[in-house]
């Protein structure tokens, strides 16, 4: 971790769409427009494909105008995917460029777009992704797992946002909008029932209260029963099952065309497990399963467990003036999180017998917690609402977070007592000023262009009152270790878009992100913090968005390159269970982003997605420790033993290649329709960690959900039933490091059956 001193259509449509795919493939910058065209504009007609609206540039937009890579989901889309009570992890390869991951199960997602992430588990880590949630930004990592329920459409943008959407957000942004209160009396209810006893109910009624007021109540619960067990007489018997409930009250007041007003309370009680470490579950020198793997069986004798609350409130006010439009959002969020496991994942130790599976060298049973989370915000920004061939937008940002992380220790061999215990405390102060314009050349050329200055500053501190390495009251006690970290920033992007004709758009932008300073303080396991620096990304991309056929298909493409100066990676400790932040002087990335749909027939819609990620680390004189695991690296030698140069490697948990793939087929059968939706997603290896190893290195994926059902009453009704990961695709997706061979997986098939009603 440390530098050296070196310093509905004829089946014809298919076949040219087809055609048309490889020919914007190959020529990605021969189509695409980006007009600021008003959203009821170019209604699709039967036979069409939908218009997608958008909100990425805060304004509502016809994806086809808007200069920049932006995917979607909603609809039927989010309900396949989300139908066996998947967590927000769902997303990951359904967009190109995307992926998901945790190693806390439901809870703490991280997220990666064009292979830029962070690894980091500690509770006080920041990512390069911003999530926004009803125009509020979700923060710390914990805010970012809410369900997904009620939602009407997920937005992923790819490519730096730090004018419009702020600090952290260098990488893209994941943007999700719930279903707003209507004036007309309507709702739904699902209820879903799987194997593993899993039930999933969801529901949503939306009240008119008079002229001038309407409610949206959304509710959801997802649950399931225990589905590994521990054959251990200690420990926690049985694991993976889970009780996770949220709900959102939302309440609209329209007195006049002029004023809006929208209240938005939201809560989250979630309770189950822990990711399960497995440990030796690799096979040394390979990354594959060891001969006789087991899934349903996790030999342990630490306690596991998991329980988060998080909740918050957000009111957004809307004046329509002449000429003008004023936005004012604020918005409070709060968490209180816990989570525990064996992180040595087995039992026993070689020196406190019996032990396994396999070789434990050392017990390792750790808690993490958020006792503390409060998070305040304020948004006013004021936009032009004319057609005028100049528009513009600015406003003002103001984000204040205080939280504390707890990190406990506790003596497996001896009763799971704590021995060993660490507190983290942190404020964040941020504010920031930004504005935007948007020109109109001419009918079919356009310019865009953005400015955001961002001040932060963040006052840390840390303790150990317990040293798990010194069991002892105040033996070993170190802190309060102090930081006090402050950048300042100025983000900028200018875009360009033509239309070519009426269906064909090209543009091209360059943009520019931050992420503010950040630290990492558990000093559990260690005796220093460490403290990354502000990193900068700049960003140029080019594209092409283009509709064929008549609108019966729709293609859009980008090319993309990147650098990032001074990126903050985490690295760990060896032997450790630590972390440490370091900047390494350059990371750069390139690729190429396709999606394709089409209406097929009358039967069949497709859609296609891929990406080529290809990213590299750029520091000749940056190491990290190597894995104190006896993995097997394949990076170079550092410069003392157990360390490896890791100049060149790949960014961490960023695939080279993704794909997915879905495929609809619908049937007037009786009164109603029949229907079949198949999902693919591929993603090609990725390295887990900073270094390089064989052991570490995960495999390729491809797994596939299918689901069928049946729809009557003008849509009204519908069941159906459904299966995720239906090959049962069992591997290696994450591990532990410092220990032994441990490893996490994925999550093997699931299905079941659902039932929806609308009223």
């Amino acid at each position: 971790m440390f530098k050296t001193s070196q310093n509905h259509a004829p089946r014809r449509y298919a076949a040219r769409s087809l055609i048309a795919l490889a020919v914007a493939s190959a020529f990605p910058l021969q189509a695409a427009r980006a007009q600021e065209a008003a959203p009821e504009a170019a209604k699709a007609q039967p036979g069409q494909l939908e218009v997608v609206i958008v909100t990425a540039q805060r304004r509502s937009e016809n994806i086809k105008d808007v200069p920049m890579a932006i995917s979607t989901m909603k609809g039927e889309k989010l309900d396949v995917l989300t139908a066996g009570g998947q967590d927000v992890r769902f997303m990951s390869g359904r967009t190109p460029s995307l992926n998901v991951e945790s190693e806390f199960g439901r809870s703490f997602p991280r997220f990666y777009v064009r292979g830029l992430g962070n690894i980091d588990f500690d509770l006080n880590a920041s990512q390069p992704v911003g999530l926004v949630f009803d125009d509020v930004v979700q923060e710390n990592p914990i805010l970012k797992g809410f369900p997904v329920f009620d939602v009407e459409q997920v937005e992923v943008l790819r490519g730096p946002q730090g004018t419009l959407f702020g600090r952290n957000s260098p990488a893209g942004v994941v943007k999700f909008e719930s279903v707003k209160p209507g004036k007309k009396l309507e709702g739904y209810v699902s209820a879903g029932f799987g194997n593993y006893g899993a039930v999933n109910l969801e529901g949503a009624y939306n009240v008119p209260l008079g002229e001038q007021w309407a409610a949206r109540l959304s509710l959801q619960s997802q649950s399931r029963d225990d589905r590994v067990h521990n054959p251990r007489p200690s420990g926690t018997r049985d694991l993976e099952g889970y009780e996770d409930k949220a709900a959102r009250l939302q309440l609209s007041f329209k007195p006049n065309k002029d004023f809006s007003a929208l209240l938005n309370l939201h809560h989250r009680e979630m309770e189950g497990s822990a990711t399960l470490f497995r440990a030796n579950i690799i096979k040394k020198g390979t990354n594959e399963l060891v001969d006789g793997f087991d899934y349903g069986t996790y030999p342990t004798d630490g306690i596991n467990q998991q329980t988060l609350t998080s909740g918050g409130a957000s009111l957004h006010l809307r004046w329509d003036l002449d000429g003008v439009t004023l936005h004012a959002i604020s918005a409070y969020e709060k968490a209180k999180y816990a989570s525990r496991a064996d992180v040595d994942g087995g039992y026993g130790a070689v020196y406190a017998p019996p032990s396994g599976p396999g070789f434990i060298p050392f017990t390792a049973e750790t808690g993490d917690g958020l006792p503390k989370h409060r998070q305040l915000s304020q948004e006013v920004r004021v936009e032009s609402n004319g057609k005028e061939r100049l528009q513009w937008l600015g406003g003002v940002y103001a984000f204040d977070e205080d939280i504390t992380v707890d990190s406990t220790s506790y003596d497996t061999l001896n009763g799971s007592v704590v021995n060993g215990f660490a507190q983290q405390h942190q404020r964040s102060k941020s504010w920031a000023l930004f504005g935007s314009l948007n020109y109109a050349l001419s009918d079919a050329w356009k310019v865009r262009g953005g400015l955001r200055y961002t001040d932060d500053k963040k006052d840390f501190s840390a303790y150990r009152s317990i040293d798990p390495r010194i069991p002892s009251q105040y033996v070993g006690a170190i802190g309060p270790l102090t930081a006090n970290p402050r950048a300042s920033n100025t983000s900028w992007d200018l875009s360009s878009n033509y239309a070519l004709n009426p269906d064909t758009n090209i543009y091209a932008r360059i943009a520019t992100g931050y992420r503010a300073p950040s630290i990492q303080g558990r000093i559990l396991f260690g005796d220093t913090i460490s403290i990354g620096n502000a990193e900068r990304n700049l960003s140029y991309e080019a594209g092409v968005k283009q509709e064929l056929f008549d609108k019966r298909a729709r293609l859009s493409a980008t090319v993309y390159q990147y650098r990032v100066k001074d990126m903050q990676l985490t690295a760990g400790s060896g032997a450790v269970n630590q972390n440490r932040l370091v900047n390494a002087a350059k990371a750069i990335g390139q690729g190429v982003e396709l999606e394709f749909q089409a209406i097929l027939s009358d039967e069949f819609r497709l859609t296609l997605g891929g990406s080529y990620n290809d990213t590299e680390i750029t520091d000749p004189n940056l190491f990290v420790a190597s894995c104190g695991s006896g993995c097997t690296v394949t990076s170079p030698a550092g410069p003392t033993p157990g360390t490896s140069m890791i100049n060149g490697d790949p960014l961490p948990r960023a695939p080279k290649w993704t794909g997915n793939v879905t495929l609809r087929y619908s049937k007037p059968v009786g009164e109603g329709e029949f229907y079949a939706y198949t999902d693919w997603s591929y993603r090609s290896s990725y390295n887990m960690f900073l270094d390089v190893s064989k052991e570490y290195t995960a495999k390729s994926l491809l797994e596939g959900g299918l689901r069928a059902g049946y729809k009557w009453a003008d849509g009204k009704y519908e069941v159906a039933a459904y299966g995720r990961n239906i090959t049962n695709r069992v591997q290696i997706v994450g591990a532990i490091n410092f220990n032994n061979l441990t490893g996490i997986v994925n999550e093997p098939r699931t299905f079941g059956a659902q039932f929806k009603a609308n009223f």
